[in-house]
C-alpha cells in the first residue's frame, strides 16, 4: 500500500525566492568562518559552565581596566561575545529549518521508494502477461545479491 508522508511541492516562484533568500543570507553572514575538523579539534570550547565563567571574567576585567594589558584584546572578546549572542538565535532557526528540510527530503524519498517498491511488486505479478518481463528483470537488478566470502571461509576447491 502506498504511503504519502508529505505533499510538499516547490514551484518555480518559491524556488527562486528561496534561492534569493539563501543568497541574501550568505551575503549578510559572509563574515562567518569555515574550519576543518582538525582546526575545530584544536580550539578551546566554551560550554555552558565555561560561558558563565567567560561572561563573569570579561565583566570583572571591564570594571578593572587597570589590570588589563592591551595585548589581552578585551574589546575584541567583548565584541565576539556580543556577536555570539546575536548569532545564536539565527543558528537555532537555521538548525530547525535544516532539520525540517532533511526530514522532508527523507519523507519525499520514502514516498517515492514505497511507490516504486509497490509498483515493482505489481510488475512481478501482472507484468508477465503485459510483455513487461524484460523490464521487470532489469529493474530487479537493484535487488541482486552479490556473493560475499568472509575472510575466514576458505574458497571451495
Amino acid at each position: 500500500m502506498s504511503q504519502n508522508i508529505t505533499d510538499f511541492s516547490l514551484d518555480d516562484t518559491q524556488l527562486a525566492a528561496s534561492e534569493q533568500a539563501m543568497t541574501d543570507l550568505e551575503t549578510n553572514l559572509s563574515g562567518m568562518v569555515a574550519m576543518s575538523t582538525a582546526q575545530r579539534r584544536k580550539l578551546a570550547r566554551m560550554g555552558d559552565k565555561s560561558e558563565a565563567f567567560c561572561r563573569q571574567t570579561l565583566a570583572v576585567l571591564a570594571q578593572n581596566p587597570q589590570v588589563v594589558p592591551p595585548s589581552l584584546k578585551l574589546a575584541e572578546a567583548q565584541a565576539d561575545l556580543e556577536a555570539l549572542d546575536r548569532l545564536r538565535p539565527l543558528v537555532l532557526r537555521l538548525q530547525r529549518l535544516a532539520e525540517r528540510a532533511t526530514d522532508t527530503e527523507i519523507a519525499l524519498g520514502s514516498d517515492v521508494m514505497r511507490c516504486a517498491l509497490d509498483g515493482y511488486a505489481l510488475l512481478k505479478v501482472s507484468g508477465r502477461n503485459q510483455g513487461l518481463e524484460g523490464l521487470r528483470k532489469e529493474l530487479g537488478t537493484r535487488f541482486a545479491r552479490t556473493a560475499r566470502n568472509s575472510e575466514g571461509t576458505p574458497e571451495p576447491a
